[in-house]
Formats: C-alpha cells, sequence, structure tokens
C-alpha cells in the first residue's frame, strides 16, 4: 500500500494550535504520512507571541535535504519563513528537488498582530518562491501587502488575485475569512475565478485556521486531488474543525483537527 506524503516548511507554534504543529495535525486527520523541515521557534500561547528564534538558512537545508533526497514528496506547503536567507534557501531545494505541487501559504503577520515576516524578506518572496508555487493562499491582509492594495470586498479581493498572478503562481487563492458575511474564498486560475462558500461561523477559536487551511489543501494534492477538489474539501474540513473548535487557554481557541468521521 502507497500512502501519500506531505511536507510542510514552517515554524514552531509551541501553543499547538498552528505552525507545524497544526500542519502534522491536519495531514494526520486525511490520512497522510506528515514530514516536517523547521524554520523557526516561537514562544507562543493562547495570548500572543512572547518570542521567535530563526534557524540559521544552512541548517534549513541540511533538513530539506534529508526529507527529499530520502522520502521525496507529493505536495508540500510553506508557511512561516520569516527571513530573506531562508526564503532564498527554501526556494532553491524545492526547485532543486522538483516539487510541483507546492502550496504557498505567505505568513507576514500572526493572528495576534505579531509580525511572521522580515520587513526585507517580501521582496524575496514574491521574487523567488511565489514563481514555483502551484497555489498561493493569502488572508485579505496578506493579499493586501502582496498587491499593494486595500483590500477589503469581494471585488477587491478579484482584483489582488489578478494582481498576485502576474508575480508567478499557477493560482490564487484568496482566502476571505475576514469578511462580513459569509465566508468566501476566490480561486483565480489566470482566466477566471471559482468561488468556495461556506456560513460563517461565529467563533473565537480560530488560531491556525489558514495553517490547516494550506496544509489541508497540500494533503489533498498528495491524496491525487485536483486543485479545485482539493480546496473545496479543505473549505469544508476547516470549516468543520472551527464548528468543533475549543479553547484550551485563556486567550483564543484552536481548532479541533481531529474531527468525526472524517
Amino acid at each position: 500500500m502507497t500512502i501519500p506524503r506531505a511536507l510542510t516548511v514552517a515554524g514552531s507554534d509551541s501553543g499547538g494550535g498552528a505552525g507545524i504543529q497544526a500542519d502534522l495535525k491536519t495531514f494526520s486527520a486525511y490520512r497522510v504520512f506528515g514530514m516536517s523541515v523547521l524554520t523557526a521557534v516561537t514562544a507562543q500561547n493562547s495570548v500572543g507571541v512572547q518570542g521567535v528564534e530563526t534557524l540559521p538558512p544552512a541548517f534549513v537545508v541540511v533538513q530539506l535535504e534529508s526529507v527529499l533526497s530520502d522520502f521525496g514528496t507529493d505536495a508540500a506547503k510553506a508557511g512561516m519563513l520569516a527571513t530573506a536567507g531562508i526564503i532564498r534557501a527554501v526556494a532553491a531545494k524545492l526547485k532543486e528537488h522538483r516539487v510541483e505541487k507546492l502550496v504557498v501559504d505567505p505568513l507576514m503577520i500572526a493572528t495576534s498582530g505579531d509580525p511572521l515576516l522580515q520587513p526585507d524578506a517580501r521582496e524575496v518572496l514574491i521574487g523567488e518562491l511565489l514563481p514555483l508555487a502551484l497555489v498561493v493562499t493569502p488572508n485579505l491582509h496578506e493579499a493586501g501587502a502582496l498587491a499593494e492594495m486595500a483590500v477589503a470586498t469581494r471585488e477587491d479581493m478579484e482584483e489582488a488575485a489578478r494582481r498576485i498572478a502576474k508575480l508567478g503562481p499557477r493560482h490564487v487563492l484568496v482566502t476571505g475569512g475576514h469578511l462580513t458575511g459569509e465566508a468566501v474564498d476566490l480561486l483565480f486560475n489566470g482566466r477566471e475565478f471559482t468561488a468556495f462558500s461556506a456560513p460563517r461561523i461565529d467563533s473565537a477559536n480560530i488560531h491556525g485556521t489558514g495553517c490547516t487551511f494550506s496544509a489541508a489543501i497540500a494533503a489533498g494534492l498528495a491524496r491525487g486531488r485536483p486543485l479545485p477538489e482539493a480546496v473545496r474539501d479543505a473549505k469544508a474540513y476547516v470549516t468543520r474543525a472551527i464548528r468543533e473548535g475549543f479553547a484550551p487557554g485563556k486567550g483564543v481557541g484552536v481548532l479541533r483537527h481531529f474531527i468525526a468521521d472524517w
């Protein structure tokens, strides 16, 4: 029996709700063999981020080579990359190993408002990593930063997606979780848009939503699903995980990754 493989390249969330912890839980929920490459270690909990230590780019390269030269991967997701040096290192290794099904979650700011990407890293992200992506999954704030515009409406999401597509990714998925009304995500393939909608859930248990969504897309791709189907399934998974979320600490709650009968 062949087990699908998925790789996450991201930071560690000591609180367990986001980062590689959320990614690996999601891979397991999808019955995918999960592998991880750490880019940073954070000290964080439900009320904020107390500290961040990034790893040397050279050691990120060692991790990537260890995993990809032995296991390979059917899909990968890039999350918190933090610095220009790490982004360059990750992009070079993924290109060397011809990782085709790459999901880029352009983490720039945490739910708590803490920055996750150093200011000089934006241009490297755009110039070296986005062109390798099968799909990039910015939320409204990240889409605005990448497209250099304010994104507050569905029309803004469409325009931002068009602008981001010109930066090189094969698809752009702008997530609308911060919009008012229904939660609508828009997938742009360079020609047309596909909308994925779900009822908005009034919940404070949302820490790690973006990480979980992009990881679920990567897991679906690893299992051989076409991208639109992987996005649809990931949307359904995250919606249920939010609905069954809980608050283990004093602040923002988390998703329940191991939902019933998934």
